[in-house]
């Protein structure tokens, strides 16, 4: 018996708890599956011939009622194995719906009715699981608002479909709305409960310029969001749709284990028909042969065996994508599990990607304290648009600092800029350029302080006003702060630290691996250098994991084993490339996401015993003693249900919870 996670499409209205800020929760109604209600209807019509029938009743009263029993629940298999028997495949539910009609061939009436009811039920039982998996994803699309506010350029406000939304419009988003698209804010302020998409337990202060998502709970304050995504492609979106693609691929032991369901099939049939004649040869009875060879045949198949495995990594793949980590297919889940080296890229992946002010140092004698400094050189380079530049204004106003105005800027490439500020002539730039030749005790000074900050992997910034250097700015890029604890605990799962891939020189590179406790640092590395290393981990037998962000990161996340790309801002190659995408841009999601891939598959390995331990034991008891047909029908079933709810523990909250520990 198998089954496909499907999706349906999401009904344009949305429900009462998603419109008042609550999380919505889909749960398919079991009779709203067609698999449950004819296992239902099979089962009333069995309940009401059984007591005829044990009874003494007339056969023309119970005995119709039995054929519509094994008509209701089992066309559907039986058609559907028939179909299969079509493109000369075997298919199990179809041997199962045989060994019911033998049954009934040799008087065994109500001992087949059973067996078709035991296996529609499990069937709609199976059905159900999978049904509840799409619902745990699929859920997140009602946290998204049918409808959104957008404001045309005059100014006039319009309801429209959020589907109508495209990148460049602007929505207004009340108090207590939800936010309709992906975005940034271009003018309020406010509280917005972004919990259902990054998991921080207060609202977060939203203000021009930040990120916000589709589907968050925006607090107090009005707030006109910038459209950054399509509809089809916010968080949410993207979430639902690659467990939908998940569930369409298969996993290397799926793969196996349904390339062995056809041999082992073949050779049941024939196990069977062994099972039937050779009793029959030796004189036995046709009637007593015939039951033991359809028990045989039930108690032999192997519907446990092949439900083993998808349901485990379907159900990581839905709870990975809830907390933001987006597995591409079952076959990335699985392959997930089997890293043994994790190589992780620097900026952006290791640190958060963002230059920021770390040093302020004014030179003695210049006259100015870190303020003075600060001010000056972000009144100088507030019109630049070069991250450096913005990393110094950023830090002047986190200050709360008066910014003058500049006048007369200009920026020299790879050497600058200049502005006048106050009256003075302040240039602002790299220390090696601005100070070439000059041999002064102030510009000595200026180098030796510069060439200490480069010492500790900052990026020097000169500031001088009127040919004199007053001081200079130690810029660099910050340690994520869960950084040090995801590499402790990529550490401890693959038993070796992880090493450090980035083309930034070994300086830069050097403190941030320090920090983040990464001794094996390989710096300076173009593209293609990082494709070697890790070809060299690989050809030494090692599964190697590469995690990055960047263009130049997309060619090693496609030779790794596993590639996993930072998503908030990562670089549309790299998404594409990797293998699975943190769309929080948590790091300490990759070593929660890499333990829930080897639960996944320990318990594909739990279900492939159990499955195997309930097959040879009723096999060897139908053999060597007198297994009753009952009994055998329900310990196959029973073992297919038991295999199949094993599969889903991972869809619960504390399955998360766990890994992420």
């Amino acid at each position: 018996m198998t089954s496909t996670l499907v999706t349906p499409p999401v009904p344009a209205d949305r429900t009462a708890d998603a419109r008042e800020g609550a999380v919505p929760r889909r749960r398919t109604r079991v009779l709203a599956l067609p698999e449950a209600r004819w296992a239902a209807l099979a089962l009333v019509l069995f309940l009401v011939a059984l007591p005829l029938r044990l009874t003494g009743a007339p056969a023309w009263t119970w005995g119709p009622l039995f054929a519509l029993t094994y008509a209701a629940g089992g066309w559907e298999p039986g058609w559907a194995g028939l179909r299969a028997l079509k493109d000369r495949t075997l298919d199990v539910d179809l041997l199962m719906v045989v060994a019911a009609l033998g049954a009934a061939a040799i008087g065994q009436v109500t001992d087949g009715a059973l067996l078709i009811v035991i296996f529609a039920t499990s069937g709609a039982l199976e059905a159900l699981a999978t049904a509840r998996t799409a619902d745990s994803v699929r859920g997140l699309l009602d946290l998204a608002p049918a409808t959104a506010t957008r404001i045309a350029d005059d100014g006039t406000e319009a309801a429209v479909a959020v589907a109508e939304l495209r990148v460049g419009d602007t929505v207004l988003v009340r108090p207590g709305e939800r936010i309709g698209a992906d975005g940034r804010v271009v003018d309020g302020t406010g509280d917005v409960d972004q919990a259902t998409i990054t998991g921080e337990p207060l609202p977060v202060a939203k203000e021009p310029g930040d990120e916000v998502f589709a589907g968050t709970l925006n607090g107090t304050g009005a707030l006109r969001v910038r459209v950054g995504r399509d509809a089809s492609d916010s968080v949410i979106a993207r979430i639902v749709r690659m467990v939908e693609e998940a569930s369409e691929t298969k996993a290397p032991t799926q793969l196996f284990v349904e390339k062995a369901e056809q041999r082992y099939s073949l050779g049941m049939v024939a196990a069977t028909l062994a099972v039937f004649l050779v009793p029959l040869a030796f004189g036995a009875a046709l009637t007593g042969s015939l039951l033991r060879a359809m028990t045989f045949m039930i108690v032999a198949s192997p519907c446990a065996v092949v439900l083993a495995t998808m349901p485990p990594l379907l159900s990581a793949i839905a709870t990975a994508g809830r907390h933001g980590v987006l597995v591409k297919s079952a076959v990335v889940m699985e392959r997930l599990g089997e890293v043994d080296t994790v190589a992780l890229d620097k900026t952006g992946t290791l640190t958060e990607g963002t230059p920021r002010v770390t040093d302020v140092r004014p030179l003695p004698g210049s006259g100015l304290d870190e303020a003075a400094l600060l001010t000056l050189a972000a009144a100088a380079e507030h019109p630049s648009e070069h991250p450096l530049a913005r990393a110094v204004v950023a830090a002047a106003r986190e200050k709360g600092l008066a910014l003058p105005a500049a006048e007369g800027f200009g920026s020299t490439p790879g050497t600058g800029v200049r502005a006048t500020v106050g009256g003075r002539a302040v240039v602002v730039g790299a220390p090696a350029r601005l100070l070439a030749g000059a041999g002064d005790a102030g510009s000595a000074r200026a180098s030796a302080l510069g060439a200490e900050l480069e010492d500790r992997g900052r990026t020097a910034v000169l500031v001088m006003a009127d040919g004199e250097p007053l001081g200079l700015l130690g810029i660099a890029d910050r340690l994520r702060p869960d950084a040090a604890p995801a590499v402790a605990s990529l550490t401890a799962l693959t038993g070796a630290a992880p090493l450090l891939l980035t083309g930034d020189n070994p300086r830069a590179a050097a403190l941030p691996a320090a920090e983040a406790g990464i001794e094996d640092v390989r710096a300076g590395l173009l593209p293609e250098h990082k494709v070697q290393a890790v070809r060299e981990l690989a050809a030494s037998g090692r599964k190697v994991l590469v995690v990055g962000d960047g263009v130049n990161d997309a060619p090693a996340l496609a030779a790794a084993h596993t590639g996993v790309a930072m998503g908030r801002a990562g670089s549309d190659l790299a998404l594409e490339t990797a293998d699975a995408v943190v769309v929080r841009d948590e790091l300490a999601t990759v070593p929660a996401v890499v333990s829930l891939s080897r639960r996944a598959r320990g318990l594909v390995v739990q279900n492939l015993v159990i499955a195997g331990v309930f097959i040879a034991a009723l096999v060897v008891w139908d053999l060597a003693g007198t297994l009753p047909l009952p009994l055998g029908v329900a310990g196959h079933e029973g073992s297919t249900v038991v295999v199949g709810l094993n599969g889903l523990r991972l869809l619960r909250e504390a399955a998360w919870q766990r890994a992420a520990r």
